[in-house]
């Protein structure tokens, strides 16, 4: 996706409004909450397809999304149009991240390997809870659902596009 010369990520989508200032409330997708709330400017697409440059006034996180006050949206009355807009970023603008941490940006599609059961598939969406992150995996073996933990994520490889998971025995047997 562009803009003029910017790479554009879309990474959330507006889901609601809250309260009567004109706050809006944004599902993050691919993405972590805390980059989205590092930003100075983000773009909206609106639901016309016109893309518009704005700066949050006011970010939280509430939830498990995110709450923003946008620059020249002040009421509720203003921001309802909004609902099903999606909030673009330019991607140079992202913070970087620590090593060994990843954006669902760079794992999707990756090759999901299990040390005991060969390939399980490819990464096709991530699920955020309130507990932690869940990949979600298609091939073979259906759908299978991996906790994003430590203990689960042996290796992930950007160059190669594989992922190796070391898999409790149940968790892909469920799947057969």
């Amino acid at each position: 996706m562009s803009s003029g010369s910017e790479a554009l990520l879309e990474v959330g989508q507006v889901v609601g409004t809250h309260g009567l200032r004109g706050d809006i409330k944004v599902r993050v997708t691919y993405l972590l909450p805390e980059d989205l709330l590092a930003v100075e400017n983000l773009y909206l697409r609106h639901n016309s397809g016109m893309t518009e440059l704005l700066k949050p006034l006011r970010k939280s996180l509430h939830k498990g999304n995110i709450l923003l006050r946008l620059k020249g949206y002040d009421s509720l009355t203003a921001v309802e149009p909004l609902i099903g807009s999606l909030i673009l970023l330019d991607e140079t603008n992202l913070p970087e991240l620590e090593e060994g941490q990843y954006r669902f940006l760079q794992l999707d599609g990756l090759q999901v390997i299990d040390v005991h059961h060969g390939l399980l598939g490819h990464l096709v969406n991530l699920m955020t809870t309130a507990a932690h992150d869940t990949y979600v995996v298609d091939g073979d073996f259906g759908e299978i659902l991996i906790p994003a933990v430590p203990q689960f994520i042996v290796d992930i490889d950007l160059e190669a596009q594989i992922m190796k998971v070391d898999l409790p025995e149940d968790l892909v047997s469920l799947n057969r």
